[in-house]
């Protein structure tokens, strides 16, 4: 107890005086804030949203498996060992079936731990913590195993043209067509933006899987748990090393032995080991960047144009009225040409079949391209809500696509003509392909108007044009131009000499039917230019080619052959 102004005792413990806290006495209240916080509490500071690449792009977050990077590596060396930049052969397949199979082998040994994304589970590694959300198809943010499945499949038939054809430019076509395939593989690109996307990943995946790649070559694994990297290298290159020192100094001992293991030794010399490390890089960048997108794919699924704002029934109904009444006069015209005749309308107009051909064609073509634009500008911008709507947009979309295919039968009529005046050529086969193309297009087009859907159409239009390629491969082109101008030389008697001798060794069977001295003219560069191939060069096509010219003779002497020059 203590009185009243008196000092107070402190306060003991078990071990000592307790401390007394000090007597805070209150000073004047502060006068109240109407829906304000008090001056002295701080904003909440709101977290910063993840940018567009991080939530669609997030990208595997541990390290790569080693032996993920052992087969990339496996398949890099493999590539820049068979590759032949000279002439397409056995070697490109190898290499694309050891690509495909890097990759594949990265899709399925997942590397790392994946950062959770909303509506995405990924896999992780044993032991590590999982996100919990929606899993996609695929289990990696994929559309789908098939569809990935189907493309890896087709980039690899693209690229065996060059181990059946000889045609130069038609393997060109197909190594383009199947960097398109390639990228769609790994990435799962379906939607048109998606698509487009989806093309420029490939580089950027290269850069981004650079730290990945790092981070797995350190990864020092305990016993037990597997082979490091580093050791995993190692072998291969004691193992490649020990295989080419022993079979050069073999090839050396026994001419047989050499002769039979030529083609499989790499080249020692300094311009081919540059260019082997030159390959080496290119292919192990292009490999380490689709391991990179099959690890952890981008979400393109999302990746759509924002719905517009549908058009008032006018707007588009008047324009496409008059369009169709054009397309039906064209029609009508066009008509007239393939009942009536191609000499009728040229007396008529007063041209000859080239200019009959060469001055239609082209804007034909162009005509064709520009009307599925505004086919598929109109039937997004049509309204649809009402039955009457959307049987408007049947008849009148659905009117102008089956125009549009009478279009496309008279601009392959006028190459028809051309090609049988003039005779056939690699650009009057193309664009003839071509347009046979687009005429599939306008019946897809035209089932989807009827559908009133279409998100199955884009990935047709990439597969068709796929397709359409493989078919002219199939038909063996630069052959089937020879048969129809050797053809065409036993009827009328004419023959462009000179264009025939540029084609590649495809052509060499159907030029043995000329007879001499047409024939020696039109064989003899193709002759020249056919040396023997390495193992890594073999081609079924130039193989073909020598056994036909080992049964016909050829004459060196002959310098005066006549031809025709023709577009």
């Amino acid at each position: 107890m203590t009185s009243p102004g008196s000092t107070p005792l402190p306060a003991t413990g078990p071990t000592g005086p307790a401390q007394v806290a000090p007597t805070v006495r209150p000073g004047p209240a502060a006068p109240p804030t109407a829906g304000r916080p008090p001056a002295f509490v701080a904003a909440p500071v709101l977290p910063r949203p993840p940018s567009v690449i991080a939530r669609r792009w997030p990208g595997p977050s541990g390290a790569a498996r080693p032996m993920v990077l052992a087969v990339l590596t496996a398949a890099a060396v493999v590539g820049a060992s068979v590759l032949t930049m000279v002439r397409p052969g056995l070697g490109w397949l190898v290499a694309a079936l050891a690509g495909a199979a890097a990759l594949g082998t990265a899709g399925v040994v997942r590397s790392g731990t994946s950062s959770p994304v909303v509506g995405r589970t990924e896999p992780t590694e044993p032991g590590a913590a999982t996100g919990t959300a929606t899993a996609r198809p695929g289990a990696t943010g994929a559309p789908g195993r098939v569809a990935q499945v189907a493309w890896a499949a087709t980039t690899v038939t693209l690229v065996a043209v060059g181990t059946v054809r000889a045609a130069g430019w038609l393997f060109v076509l197909c190594l383009l067509a199947a960097a398109v395939t390639g990228t769609l593989a790994v990435t799962g690109g379906r939607s048109p933006l998606g698509m487009l996307v989806a093309a420029t990943l490939p580089p950027a995946a290269t850069v981004r899987a650079l730290p990945w790649a790092v981070r797995g070559m350190r990864d020092n694994r305990p016993a037990g748990s597997g082979i490091g990297f580093g050791r995993i290298v190692t072998s291969l290159a004691m193992s490649a090393v020990l295989l080419t020192l022993f079979g050069l100094l073999f090839s050396s001992a026994d001419a047989v032995f050499a002769n039979l293991v030529g083609g499989l030794l790499p080249d020692i010399s300094p311009a081919g080991v540059i260019g082997w490390l030159l390959r080496l890089l290119l292919i192990g960048g292009g490999l380490l960047g689709g391991a990179y997108l099959v690890s952890r794919p981008p979400d393109l699924e999302g990746l759509r144009p924002a719905p517009s704002r549908p058009a008032h029934r006018l707007e588009w109904t008047l324009p496409l009225v008059l369009l169709d009444a054009l397309f039906a006069v064209f029609v009508l015209v066009q008509l007239t040409v393939l009942f009536g005749g191609a000499g009728h309308v040229l007396r008529t107009a007063g041209l000859t079949y080239a200019q009959y051909a060469r001055g239609g064609f082209w804007q034909l073509l162009a005509v064709t391209a520009l009307t599925l634009l505004v086919i598929a500008i109109a039937a997004r911008r049509a309204p649809k809500a009402t039955r009457a709507d959307r049987l408007l947009v049947r008849v009148l979309l659905g009117t102008l696509a089956a125009l549009s295919l009478v279009i496309v039968a008279s601009a392959l009529y006028r190459m028809q003509v051309y090609a049988d005046a003039y005779g056939a050529t690699r650009l009057r086969l193309v664009v003839s392909a071509v347009e046979l193309w687009l005429g599939l297009l306008f019946i897809l087009v035209g089932v989807a108007v009827v559908r009133l859907r279409a998100d199955w159409l884009p990935r047709l239009v990439v597969g068709t044009a796929v397709l359409a390629l493989l078919g002219l491969a199939v038909l063996n082109p630069d052959r089937l131009i020879a048969d129809r101008n050797v053809d065409r030389y036993l009827e009328t008697g004419r023959l462009d000499v000179s264009y025939l001798s540029g084609l590649s060794a495809d052509a060499v069977p159907a030029l043995g039917r000329l007879p001499e001295p047409m024939r020696s003219c039109a064989l003899g560069e193709i002759a020249n230019e056919l040396p023997r191939d390495g193992f890594w060069a073999t081609n079924l096509g130039r193989e073909r080619a020598r056994r036909v010219l080992a049964t016909i003779p050829v004459s060196a002497s002959v310098t005066d052959c006549p031809g025709l020059r023709g577009w």
